[in-house]
């Protein structure tokens, strides 16, 4: 595999990991100080009740305003309501109402406080003697319910900036090896221009040559030079939105198959059919699509090591045969299932020599090109492998 793909990046991990400290830390720092105010508050509203029952005990004037100035006003965040003993509210404090509320409504809303408070905190007594006794209940401040919220606030912050870290990193990496694809190609459609004149100069010498009329490695020659010519195309068209046409869909296969087969060991049977009309079409770059079967026919050859069949099936697929399936089958020693994904990366070979982009390529020119999809339909070690093309129609 290539040193520049081989290595997994770990900056997707460091960031997903520092996210989570973060987050981490955050909730629990946060519940810390959520339980000490809570704490706090339940201290308060204790003073609070302390303070409203020696307000009826107390003889002093004086006193009973110090502490009802300096305690029972000084509650200015946490909602209380002050009930008697069949808890029939009596009073309330930091309950909001609108200005124009009515008695009834605002007894309604009180009632549901009382209720929300119930299921929160439990109430404090507060015993005036003579069996007169009141209850104050209470729930948490706006303060402190935000401060309880924060950290989950904080996480989906946190989880977005990581999702777009990400998302951002990807793209970046799929944008660079974009480029790199598009600038291999074009110069490998470069570099073949000057050889391939030349090619084709000595192919027009040797066809008008007398000393070769009627051989047949002339017209061998010429159809490898027209290949290449095609080749050159393909990497042209590398990089650019290529053409898209209706072409019979069985006749290009059938093309890639046969050119192929002459140019590779006679021990590997070939066979190509079709479960439509011969006359099918489906929207195709030849070029481009030829390179695709021809990259997964050599695969097939390599794990075959040059002996067994590669079975072609084309059929209908999807919702009413929209699309077109091309099951490329063969004998070959199978692909061990933690391999299927990596078997498209660019790369990825099991072979001593190659640079493992044949397939990555082929993957590429079906999906971004065709819109299509290329993936491994089955595969069992030491029985074989298919591969799918799906084309629209």
């Amino acid at each position: 595999m290539l040193p520049i793909y081989s290595k997994k990046t770990r900056l997707k991990l460091v960031i997903v990991v520092i996210a989570l400290l973060i987050g981490a830390i955050s909730v629990i720092y946060s519940n810390i100080l959520v339980s000490k105010l809570s704490e706090r508050e339940k201290q308060l509203i204790g003073l609070y009740a302390r303070g409203l029952q020696f307000t009826i005990d107390t003889k002093s004037d004086e006193n009973m305003v110090f502490i009802y100035s300096e305690i029972i006003e000084a509650n200015k965040t946490i909602p209380v309501i002050l009930t008697d003993a069949q808890l029939n509210v009596q009073s309330s404090r930091n309950i909001p109402f609108s200005k124009n509320i009515t008695e009834e409504r605002k007894q309604e809303l009180l009632r549901r406080e009382l209720q929300i408070m119930k299921e929160q905190h439990s109430p404090i007594p507060v015993d005036y003697g003579g069996n007169t006794k009141s209850y104050i209940f209470y729930k948490d401040s706006v303060v402190l319910s935000q401060l309880r919220y924060y950290p989950y606030v904080q996480l989906t912050v946190i989880a977005c900036f990581s999702l777009m870290a990400y998302f951002a990193f990807s793209y970046s990496r799929k944008a660079e090896q974009n480029r790199v694809w598009v600038g291999l190609a074009k110069e490998t459609a470069h570099q073949l221009g000057t050889p391939l004149s030349s090619l084709m100069a000595w192919y027009e010498y040797l066809k008008a040559s007398p000393t070769f009329q009627n051989e047949p490695i002339v017209e061998e020659l010429g159809k490898d030079v027209r290949r290449l010519e095609i080749i050159t195309e393909r990497f042209s068209n590398i990089g650019s939105v290529p053409a898209l046409k209706d072409e019979n869909i069985l006749r290009v296969t059938e093309n890639a198959i046969s050119y192929l087969k002459n140019r590779v060991s006679k021990k590997v049977d070939f066979t190509v059919s079709a479960d439509f009309p011969a006359d099918t079409p489906a929207k195709v770059n030849i070029p481009l699509f030829e390179w695709v079967i021809e990259n997964i026919c050599k695969n097939a050859i390599d794990a075959m090591e040059g002996k067994g069949s590669i079975d072609v099936r084309l059929s209908f697929a999807g919702k009413n045969k929209s699309n077109v399936a091309i099951d490329i089958k063969d004998t070959g020693k199978g692909i061990p299932k933690s391999k299927l994904k990596d078997v498209f990366l660019p790369g990825y070979t099991t072979k001593k020599r190659g640079w493992g982009l044949g397939l990555a390529l082929a993957k590429r020119i079906i999906e971004n090109y065709h819109q299509g999809r290329l993936y491994v339909k089955w595969s069992e070690l030491g029985k074989g492998t298919m591969f799918r093309v799906m084309l629209n129609r």
